[in-house]
This record gives structure tokens, sequence and C-alpha cells, in this order.
């Protein structure tokens, strides 16, 4: 009997831990960025922070190689943006970074992602793949249109 009362205090002690060791796991994971796997998407943040910024200053304009043509790209180029399409290499060279004042108000995205500006769209790609993961049309021009 005496054998039995210990495994029950045993399994119980497991119980016990086992318990507290997903309760610290779920609690910390977020911390150490091993929460859910981020949607390929902008969040609704980054979509509100990067609109905010291009409509509130005049001086947020196109970026200087666009300036010349309005902001446009050549048709032919503007048909291959699509969310999940692949980055041709036309397109890929005239990507531009985001200003950094701007990137720096954004949440972080894994390592592999870029958001850059195309045209006056404002990207989200997967640098490994060229992949488009999301497409804001036409952000820039809420500036140069006012």
């Amino acid at each position: 009997m005496d054998h039995s009362k210990q495994a029950n205090s045993l399994r119980g002690l497991v119980v016990v831990w086992s318990v507290f060791a997903l309760l610290l796991v779920s609690w910390v994971s977020p911390l150490l960025g091993l929460s859910e796997k981020r949607p390929e998407r902008f969040l609704p943040d980054e979509l509100r922070i990067i609109r905010e910024y291009y409509t509130r200053s005049s001086t947020h304009g196109l970026p200087p190689g666009l300036a010349k043509r309005g902001g446009n790209l050549p048709p032919g180029l503007q048909k291959h943006l699509q969310r999940n399409g692949t980055l041709p290499p036309g397109l890929q060279k005239r990507l531009e970074p985001l200003p950094t004042d701007l990137n720096r108000r954004l949440p972080g995205i894994p390592d592999d992602w870029s958001r850059v500006i195309l045209g006056r769209d404002v990207l989200l790609i997967d640098r490994r793949t060229n992949r488009i993961l999301d497409i804001i049309e036409n952000v820039i021009g809420l500036v140069t249109e006012r």
C-alpha cells in the first residue's frame, strides 16, 4: 500500500510541474518571439502607421527616382504586382527601403521579410523567395496628390 501512495504522490507532482511548465512557456514565449506565426500580411497597426506617415507630412513623398515619373511604374511592371505573386527581376531593382524614421515606428517582422517602396505602393516581401506577401496600394500618392 505504501508503494501505491508514493506512486500517486509522484503522479500528482508530475501533473503540477507539467501545468507549471505549460503556464511558464505560454507566458515567456511571446516575450521571446516564439508565439504563433505572424500572418503574412500587414497588420492593422502597420497599415495605420504607414498611412498616417504618408498623409500627415508633405515632406514624405516619392523616392527620387519615381518622382520624375509621378510615381507611376511602367504598365508592364505594374501588372506584376499582386499579393502572393513573385517579384520579377525588373521590379527587384526598383525597390526602395522605407524611410528609417517610419521603419522604427513599425513592429518587428521576421528577418527574411522586408517592407519596401515600389512606385506608390508599400510592399511586404519575403526576400528568400521574392514573394509579395502584401501590398498597400497608392499609399505614397496620398501625399503627392494633395
